[in-house]
Parts: structure tokens; sequence; C-alpha cells
């Protein structure tokens, strides 16, 4: 069952979203060639922690047998990883490397959530191919958000943004998806970024989601592998898994431009918030769901 928020209830979301853009920012400052996985993990986990929150993805459990926790606050995904990267002191970035950083934080009983995409060293130096991905994948976002309002249903975003990612010549992953969002970090409703326009469930005032294009250079196909998280094309081409963001319906607007700007609201007002004593929470795990149904399906 999904969940409608209050508007305190949303206001703390918002201020989670706003350690998380903290955090978002830090690592683009300090992405570079040269730079570790760990390195840029370590940067977020420090500014998550100094604002008096958790990083919500370190040690986050599988859900599967034999398969360890999440050990880090951020998920690095690299080039052919299009999900769930673990952090790493030897992947060293390139230039022209895409790299996903995809990284939660929990404060005051509720979470934010937000992924970027970088190229190491800039557009120029990444290939044709890297460039047109990044920005597809940037604006499968935004396509997607124009039905993100009250009486449209989750099907209109889903299919929105398929279509506009295989319209450009990229493909969707079906096997995971975008997620409801609050006092858990993944919530229902299920956000495909697949679907039938007009199917699925109906949004209502006070709904959270993050909304997460994952979009691929060639083929939909992935592979886990034997780390047991990390989430990699099948083909080994390009991933980009560009925009998520917390989103919420509090207001009743059908102006898209009012939404947009309600968006980075929450997630781009970054000024400074003060430092406060945070303690570590169990996490239920209702995304095991989604990452069980892929392997029991493969």
């Amino acid at each position: 069952m999904f969940t409608i928020k209050t508007k305190k209830e949303i206001e703390y979301m918002r201020e989670s979203c706003k350690i998380v853009a903290l955090a978002q920012q830090a690592i683009k400052n300090a992405i570079k060639p040269g730079i570790s996985t760990w390195e840029l993990n370590k940067i977020a986990e420090d500014v998550i922690y100094a604002n008096g929150a958790i990083p919500s993805c370190k040690n986050y459990p599988s859900g599967i047998k034999g398969i360890p926790a999440f050990p880090a606050g951020v998920c690095i995904s690299v080039n052919d990883e299009v999900i769930h990267g673990i952090p790493s002191k030897k992947v060293i970035l390139k230039e022209g490397d895409i790299v996903s950083t995809d990284l939660c934080a929990y404060k005051n009983g509720f979470h934010g959530d937000a992924t970027r995409t970088h190229i190491v060293g800039g557009k120029e130096c990444a290939t044709e191919e890297a460039r047109r991905l990044v920005e597809v994948t940037e604006q499968a976002f935004f396509e997607g958000i124009q039905f993100a309002k009250v009486g449209y249903r989750i099907g209109d975003i889903s299919h929105r943004i398929g279509e506009y990612v295989e319209k450009n010549g990229f493909s969707v992953l079906k096997e995971f998806q975008g997620h409801g969002i609050g006092q858990d970090m993944h919530e229902d409703p299920g956000v495909p970024n697949y679907g039938k326009a007009n199917k699925g469930l109906r949004l209502e005032a006070g709904m959270t989601l993050a909304i997460e294009p994952m979009v691929n250079a060639g083929g939909a196909d992935i592979d886990i592998l034997d780390d047991g998280w990390t989430v990699v094309t099948l083909d080994r081409k390009f991933s980009s898994t560009l925009w998520k963001y917390n989103f919420n319906y509090r207001k009743r607007t059908r102006n898209i431009d009012n939404i947009v700007i309600l968006l980075y609201t929450i997630l781009a007002n970054c000024e400074k918030i003060p430092k406060m004593g945070g303690k570590n929470i169990g996490k239920r795990g209702c995304y095991r769901s989604w990452r069980n149904s892929y392997r029991n399906s493969s």
C-alpha cells in the first residue's frame, strides 16, 4: 500500500533531500580522472553524517542468502554497470567514463533519494554515443514528469519514459524500476520505465515517488556480477541512470512549471543545515522482491 504524506512529513523529506543534494554536489566537485570510487563514496558519506543523517544504502540487506548487505553509502556504477555498483579503491576513474552516483539519506524518520550521472573530464571527453545516452536519459526524466500530476496514472509516466527512450534508439531496464519513498527507502508503488498509458495507480496529492529512468545504449538485457549487487548490461555497452528525484504531489497543480519548481526546491536548495546527532536504523526490504523476481526468472 502507498502512503499519503502530511505537510509535516514532506518537510522532513525535504530536509533529507537537501542533504542528498549536498552529498551529490560534493561528488560533482570531486570527480576527476584518477580518483577512485571508494574516495567518492567517502566524500559523500562524510557530508551525510556531518548533517545528522544516515546513508540509507549502507548495510541495506540483499534479501538473498549468501549475499552480504550493501557495504557502502553510495551506489557508484561505471560505464556498463547499470545500478548498484560497489565503490572500490581499485576502480580508478579515467576521462570519458560514465559514472552514476545513487545515494539516499535518512533523517527524522524519512529518506531522501537522488541519482546523478557524470562524464569524467566533461562531455568533450566522451564519445558521441555516451553524450547522447546521458542527454536522452536526462530528458526521459522530464518527459515522464509531465504526467506526474494529480489525476494521471503511474502508467502515463512509465509509458512516456519508455516511448521517448526507444524513439531515440536506446532501451530501458524492465527488471528494476522507480518506487515510492518515505519512512522506508523503497515503498509502493513501483514506477516502471515502460508501460501503457492510462493504466496503473491514479496519482493523488501527498504521494511521494522516486522516478528513475534506467537507460542502456544497447539491449535491455542485464546480468548481475558475482558480488550479488552490481547490475551490468549483458552486451557490456554503456548505461546511464542520470536523473532520479523524490517527487511529491502535495500541491494540486496542472502547471508543469510549478511542478518542476517544487521538485528543485526539494532537492536543489542547499542552504546550510545544522548538525544533529543521528543513529542507525533498521530498514525494511520491500525492494528485495524486485531483485528476487529477476533472479527467479533468469
